[in-house]
């Protein structure tokens, strides 16, 4: 066993102290990461402090590296004092002798006694440069949890299919396909997904990346002549994860490889899970038995939030943060700010950070002036239909009742109050008011502004709410 700049090691101590740490390993880690990732471990030698171990692949090497490096260094530093570091390397040819011994007599025992002649050195990859399974894997952000997944009705359906899977010991559906629109928590979820996973079966290999960093990863292949290796990473994990799969559209060649590493993947019960804008029916630019197979397993929708996931998602934000904002202020943004939760949170760390720097109290006020280029950028000319969506939805009935004949009170106060905006906010007419909603007779108008006028002087409640929604429409 060759030896290089360190002390003379005996080949047959190293191998007994290999088959020691291979005990220890597999009573560590369980039988399923000790055969898949620990078991194809060969022992080569040492190169000064360092342990070199070999492994059949660069996927495998990097998941060992990842997972099992630090422990592995720990026990072959108790083992062998000298040793402090483990370096792991790609087979070039047939694996050396030197595979440890598990304990027994036997094959296992006989084989370990012949020790390797040469040192292997994975040339490929000496210059410290980027693996090909870095390269291709997305650092997960450690916010986006599944504790940190604010549920309403518009995901309620996704997280839960979210966490089936990411719970689950088999593959309950193949694949699971989450679409929506931009900004609704779509990424969220897959990396709550791989973070699951990770903690609950750090043994399985999760591979999550973009659609657009697969087909780089695959037109480098293409370049470098190098298909194999990538079929290898890429059919060889437990899990692979895409996201944002629409910008594989209209590629052809990547769109066939996705296809035939999707089939392999299923065919194995490895679990598959894709994230896009739309759903599979409707991508376009997609091959039609892709778009077919993505159908395969579960297709869950993210709908666009509602007012009170919006609102629970700013609470909760506050809550992280332990910062005082005014229940108003939190309203009046989750009103205002409803086509993006990204934009939504970003709001609201202008204006934390604002308070905090400047020493300037949170209040409706300031929060309008903070985001007012925000605001502008979002305002669009009101009118009575975005009036009787926005007092729908701040109270809570449907907006088919702003146009129905029912006379409840629950419904008929909401009604006046789009009344008397409409009047106040736009140009038009009393009869015109009246014909949008539900044909009703110019003096209907008359009375619902009338009448909120008085409760506004009398109900300091009520004046809030009043001055709340017209801030909002205005702004």
């Amino acid at each position: 066993m060759e030896q290089r700049g360190g002390p003379h090691h005996d080949p047959n101590s190293l191998t007994a102290a290999w088959a020691r740490i291979r005990g220890r390993l597999r009573d560590e880690f369980g039988d399923a990461a000790y055969r898949g990732f620990l078991n194809p471990l060969t022992l080569v030698g040492v190169d000064g402090d360092t342990v070199v171990l070999t492994v059949s692949s660069p996927f495998l090497r990097d998941r060992v590296a990842a997972v099992y490096s630090d422990r592995l260094s720990a026990l072959w530093h108790a083992e062998v004092a000298a040793v402090t570091r483990v370096r792991f390397e790609v087979r070039r040819s047939a694996p050396p002798a030197c595979r440890g011994a598990e304990g027994g007599a036997g094959d296992g025992a006989a084989e370990a006694v012949a020790a390797p002649a040469v040192m292997v050195k994975n040339d490929d990859n000496g210059g410290g440069g980027e693996s090909a399974h870095d390269a291709a894997n997305t650092r997960l952000d450690d916010r986006l949890t599944f504790e940190n997944f604010v549920v309403g009705k518009p995901n309620e359906l996704a997280f839960a299919a979210a966490r089936r899977v990411a719970e689950s010991d088999v593959v309950p559906f193949n694949p699971l396909f989450l679409y929506g629109g931009v900004g609704l928590g779509k990424t969220h979820l897959m990396h709550a997904i791989a973070w699951h996973i990770r903690h609950r079966h750090p043994e399985r290999s999760v591979l999550y990346l973009t659609a657009e960093k697969f087909m780089y990863q695959f037109v480098r292949a293409l370049r470098f002549k190098d298909t194999v290796a990538f079929k290898d990473q890429f059919r060889s994990v437990d899990v692979l994860m895409i996201d944002d799969f629409q910008f594989i559209s209209g590629k052809d060649s990547t769109q066939e490889e996705f296809f035939h590493t999707f089939n392999a993947l299923v065919d194995r019960n490895r679990q598959v899970i894709i994230s896009a804008d739309k759903s599979p029916t409707d991508l376009e630019a997609v091959e039609e038995r892709l778009r077919s197979r993505l159908g395969w397993g579960l297709v869950a929708d993210i709908h666009p939030t509602t007012y009170e996931l919006r609102l629970g998602i700013l609470q909760s934000k506050a809550e992280k943060m332990a910062v005082e904002i005014p229940g108003k202020v939190l309203e009046f943004l989750a009103h205002k700010i409803a086509s993006n939760v990204r934009e939504l949170e970003g709001a609201m760390n202008r204006i934390v950070a604002h308070s905090t720097l400047v020493g300037r109290e949170i209040t409706l006020e300031s929060t309008q002036e903070v985001l007012h280029d925000l605001l502008r950028a979002n305002d669009r000319r009101v009118t009575v239909e975005e009036i009787q969506k926005q007092v729908a939805g701040h109270y809570n009935i449907r907006l088919n009742d702003m146009y129905s004949a029912r006379r409840a009170r629950a419904v008929a106060r909401p009604r006046q109050v789009a009344m008397y905006l409409s009047k106040k906010l736009t140009p038009r007419s009393l009869p015109e008011i009246g014909r949008k909603f539900g044909g009703r007779d110019h003096t209907t108008v008359m009375h619902a502004v009338k009448r909120v006028e008085e409760l506004r002087a009398i109900d300091r409640q009520f004046a809030e709410d009043l001055d709340l929604l017209r801030r909002m429409l205005e702004s």
